[in-house]
């Protein structure tokens, strides 16, 4: 009979014992043969991705001659442009497609200088984001420019009702 030395059970992997770990988003740690691995990949890749990048960002400018709106400040950046609208906040990014949106609202508040900023997806979902202003002359700038590419990219699929016109009588 043959016996075996130490435990036959495999080591549990899991939030439990790592708690970055999270069912479907992120591999369980399982050493650093895999690391070792995607590191040798990735640098395997970049020449290939460098020879690419020239022939990106001229299908990007010609693209791009549309109105593009850019706010930031020390944490919050918010883009949108021909693509959609990218908002990051910190380490924090999320991007939406024309197709996604919903609606874009925005608001100015009548004391500080917090732009908001509030992008609705259709499934009743908003994410909003605050951009901190030098002054509050910049809010009616902004609120320009983004009604520009609104009104440049984003369509509205919501139909206007036609007016129907009162038949005379005689």
């Amino acid at each position: 009979m043959e016996q075996r030395i130490g435990s036959s059970s495999q080591p549990l992997e899991g939030a439990g014992f790592d708690p970055a770990f999270i069912p479907g988003l992120t591999p369980p740690a399982s050493g650093e043969a895999e690391e070792a691995e995607a590191e040798e990949a990735v640098e395997a890749d970049e020449p290939a991705a460098e020879a690419a990048v020239p022939e990106e960002i001229e299908a990007e400018e010609d693209a791009a001659d549309g109105p593009v709106f850019e706010a930031s400040d020390r944490r919050a950046r918010i883009v949108a442009d021909h693509k959609g609208v990218r908002l990051s906040l910190d380490d924090q990014a999320c991007e939406f497609r024309w197709d996604e949106i919903g609606a874009v609202e925005t608001e100015s508040p009548r004391f500080g200088k917090r732009f908001t900023i509030t992008v609705h997806t259709p499934d009743r979902r908003w994410y909003p984001i605050e951009i901190e202003a030098g002054s509050r002359a910049r809010f009616t700038e902004w609120d320009e420019q983004l009604d520009a590419v609104l009104d440049a990219y984003f369509e509205d699929e919501t139909p206007e009702p036609e007016k129907e016109e009162p038949e005379e009588s005689e």
